[in-house]
């Protein structure tokens, strides 16, 4: 119990001779606006056209084998799961629909 006090004491003090604030020159707010506007175009069309046909895709794949699985499960044991596969199925619906406003939303 001690020794873990002493290396509990040791790291605080340590961490507060080490620490020190930084400030920002100048204006940060504006500097992320102008960033965010010069740089928007681009990161939409990344995002539309790689970002969420890649999870559109592995969603699609995730809730195809969880259907098959569950069919198979009712095959064998008579009661069918709907939970994973319809949660699955949701959240593909929400990826798909994401580009129509995810961006009026940011």
């Amino acid at each position: 119990m001690r020794k873990k006090f002493i290396c509990v004491l040791i790291s605080a003090v340590f961490l507060s001779v080490f620490c020190f604030q930084t400030f920002a020159a100048g204006d940060v707010s504006t500097a992320i606006e102008n960033t965010w506007k010069a740089a928007q175009t681009q990161i939409k069309n990344v995002v539309n056209n790689v970002v969420f046909p890649v999870i559109d895709m592995i969603l699609a794949i995730l809730f195809f084998v969880k259907l098959g699985t569950a069919w198979f499960e009712y095959r064998k044991h008579g009661q069918f799961e709907f939970t994973s596969p319809a949660i699955l199925f949701a959240c593909l619906i929400f990826t798909l629909t994401a580009p129509l406003y995810i961006w009026s939303i940011l």
